[in-house]
C-alpha cells in the first residue's frame, strides 16, 4: 500500500475517533453533569479518565484478535469479506432498533469505566474501525515478510507482534481522540451552555451512527473485493 494510503487510514483513525468523542452516548453529557454537581471545571477532564479508560478497552478487546485473523493470508479476503458484513448487518440493526440496551441503566453512575466499555460495545464502536486496522494489519504484517523473508519462526513471531502492536497503536490513536474532542465538546457546554439546553435540542446520532457503520462494512468488503 502507498505511504499517502497508510496516511489516510491513520488520519481516518483519528477522524472516527473525534465523531465518537462528539457523540453524546459515548458519555461527555457525564462529564459536564459532574462538573455542574462539583462545580469544578476540572471534574470535567477528569471524569474522562475513566470514560477513555473503558472506550480504549472496548477497541483493544475486539481489535487485537481481528489483527490476529487479519494475519492468516490463506482466509484474508474471506475474513476481511464476513467482517465487512457483520458491520454492514449490525449498523441496519442499529438503523431499525429504536430500543436502548435497558441493562446499561443498571450500571450504577460511579463505574464510569465499566459503562465506557459496555457502551462502546454495545453501539459497535470498534466496529468502525475493523476495515482500517484489517487494511494497516496487512500492510504492516507484508512489511514485516518482506523485511524477514521466508517465514520461520523468528519471522512468525514478529508477525504476530507487528499485528498487535499496529491494533494497540489504532486504539490507543483513536481514544485519544475521542477524549480529546469529547472534553472539547463537554467543556464548551459546561461553560457556556449547561445541561438544560440538552432537553430542547438533544443531539441523536443514532441514525447517523447506524448509517457509520453500514459505511465502514461497505469500506471493508469493498477493499476485500479489490485486495
Amino acid at each position: 500500500m502507498p505511504d499517502d494510503a497508510t496516511l489516510f487510514l491513520w488520519l481516518a483513525v483519528v477522524a472516527i475517533g473525534a465523531y465518537h468523542g462528539l457523540n453524546p452516548a459515548m458519555g461527555w453529557p457525564l462529564a459536564v453533569a459532574n462538573g455542574l454537581m462539583q462545580k469544578r471545571g476540572t471534574a470535567v477532564g477528569l471524569t474522562f479518565l475513566p470514560l477513555g479508560a473503558g472506550h480504549l478497552l472496548a477497541m483493544t478487546v475486539v481489535l487485537v484478535p481481528v489483527s490476529l485473523l487479519s494475519l492468516l493470508v490463506t482466509w484474508d479476503r474471506p475474513l476481511r469479506l464476513g467482517a465487512g458484513g457483520l458491520v454492514i448487518l449490525f449498523g441496519i440493526w442499529q438503523l431499525f432498533s429504536r430500543r436502548h440496551p435497558r441493562w446499561l441503566a443498571r450500571i450504577p453512575p460511579g463505574r464510569l469505566l465499566l459503562w465506557s466499555l459496555l457502551m462502546a460495545m454495545a453501539h459497535g464502536a470498534a466496529l468502525m474501525l475493523l476495515p482500517i486496522v484489517m487494511e494497516l494489519c496487512v500492510t504492516s504484517g507484508d512489511r514485516v515478510v518482506q523485511a524477514a523473508g521466508p517465514l520461520a519462526h523468528e519471522g512468525a513471531m514478529r508477525l504476530i507482534g507487528s499485528g498487535i502492536g499496529t491494533a494497540i497503536a489504532v486504539s490507543l490513536l483513536h481514544s485519544t481522540a475521542m477524549v480529546g474532542s469529547g472534553i472539547a465538546v463537554a467543556w464548551i457546554v459546561y461553560r457556556h451552555v449547561g445541561l438544560r439546553c440538552l432537553n430542547r435540542a438533544w443531539l441523536d446520532l443514532r441514525w447517523v451512527w447506524a448509517v457509520s457503520l453500514i459505511v465502514s462494512g461497505t469500506a471493508c468488503v469493498v477493499m476485500a473485493q479489490a485486495a
